[in-house]
């Protein structure tokens, strides 16, 4: 069958693009076909799609619903029509991809679950309603998980939105709390669908392309790249990176940031630059060298986040908040030693699984100090824990995993 799937933004390396693939990979091996549909998208994904910017979070006209909505906090009496007004308009491209592309099954990656695009979920819910459109709710992150969602006029517009309950509509959350959560708050059951790695086969390594990867982000050969794979907003916990490397107080210790900063502003990246400068820390922004894929640009070089990876000596995942941890469950594929904050959904669902990091809760203490110096002083002394998670990863968080979960659903 014909398989569209749809989203906000469907390009580069964060989690609802990079696991949207992974659904989609299992989608093709069951034997069908897939279309996209997003504001943005990745150019491969071009070609089997429609790349329509009203349908983008970023839309100028959807910012200014969701800050009328959660900063204005506007009454539902003024705000729903305009929103309604704008899903009118949205239905149009829509309508437009589902119907010359002859979609038979919706897959939503995140629309239904975040309210940064208020007037599309309208739109979609309305028209997979009108054309009887059966489709599976791949929802990672829930609107009364973020505080700044949790205060508005329009709180029955979320509940009937963010998620709809439709005929035919399956639901997916990425952990077992969300899971709860949508069960206790909609009434609506769910399959849990885990990030995702292909640990069945070998991690890629250093190459003719990654190879100056250290040097061209200013680090001499001694140096230990201290990873920090994520992207730069707040609820990341990167100050806490920061102060593992204060007290561990060895100039080789260098943490990277590889992710391009601006998703919520550059206020937190300015904070983070000014803590490592007063705690003497070496502080190193790669995100302009950093990309979803290796290129260049000229005469310069663009890496990959996984040719970061190769050259790490340690990853750092202090966050306080995760829908559920794609970086880390990618640090356990390329067998790197981690200090991870027990955010809840690690508490939950990956921690009680066994697996061997550097735990801390919310602060970083001697002991999670002296246990990273002996990773990077001996290398050698990482590798049970690291072959171990890597066995874990394959057992919970293999495409296997994955492919077991969607069979049913797409045979």
């Amino acid at each position: 069958m014909n398989i569209g799937v749809i989203s906000t933004r469907l390009a580069g390396t964060d989690g609802v693009s990079l696991e949207s693939a992974k659904v989609v990979t299992i989608a093709e091996q069951a034997g069908h076909q897939t279309y996209y549909c997003a504001g943005e998208l990745d150019p491969e994904l071009k070609k089997r799609g429609l790349e329509d910017g009203r349908l983008h979070f970023e839309d100028p006209l959807a910012k200014q619903l969701h800050d009328r909505a959660f900063v204005e906090k506007e009454a539902a009496e003024t705000l729903l029509p305009d929103i309604a007004k704008r899903a009118a308009e949205l239905k149009r491209p829509l309508r437009q991809f589902l119907t010359q592309n002859e979609i038979q099954f919706v897959i939503t990656q995140n629309t239904f679950a975040i309210p940064m695009q208020l007037p599309l979920a309208q739109a979609l819910a309305e028209l997979m309603a009108e054309l009887k459109l059966p489709g599976l709710a791949h929802n990672h992150d829930f609107y009364w998980e973020r505080p700044r969602f949790l205060h508005s006029q329009i709180e029955p517009f979320l509940d009937q939105f963010f998620p709809p309950n439709l005929p035919g509509l399956s639901h997916a959350t990425i952990n077992s709390l969300a899971q709860t959560a949508l069960k206790q708050r909609r009434g609506l059951d769910s399959l849990v669908i885990p990030n995702v790695f292909d640990f069945h086969t070998p991690p890629p390594g250093i190459d003719d392309f990654n190879a100056d990867f250290r040097r061209a982000i200013g680090l001499e050969p001694d140096d230990w790249l201290i990873l920090q794979p994520t992207r730069v907003i707040p609820r990341k916990g990167i100050e806490l990176s920061i102060e593992l490397l204060h007290q561990l107080g060895d100039p080789r210790a260098k943490l990277v940031i590889t992710h391009k900063a601006g998703d919520e502003g550059l206020e937190y990246l300015h904070e983070l630059q000014a803590l490592a400068k007063g705690k003497n820390v070496a502080f190193i922004y790669a995100g302009d060298l950093v990309d979803d894929q290796r290129h260049e640009a000229g005469d310069k070089k663009i890496y990959s986040l996984w040719d970061a990876y190769p050259h790490a000596d340690l990853v750092t995942y202090p966050s306080y908040i995760e829908g559920f941890g794609n970086a880390l469950i990618e640090t356990v594929y390329f067998m790197l030693p981690a200090v991870v904050n027990r955010y809840p959904v690690y508490a939950a669902d990956i921690g009680p699984l066994g697996f061997q990091f550097a735990e801390i809760d919310w602060e970083i203490t001697p002991e999670t100090v002296e246990t990273v110096r002996g990773w990077l002083e001996n290398p050698e002394t990482a590798i049970p824990a690291t072959t171990h998670n890597y066995e874990l990863g394959k057992q919970h968080f293999s495409h296997q995993t994955l492919f077991e979960l969607l069979w049913p659903l797409f045979k």
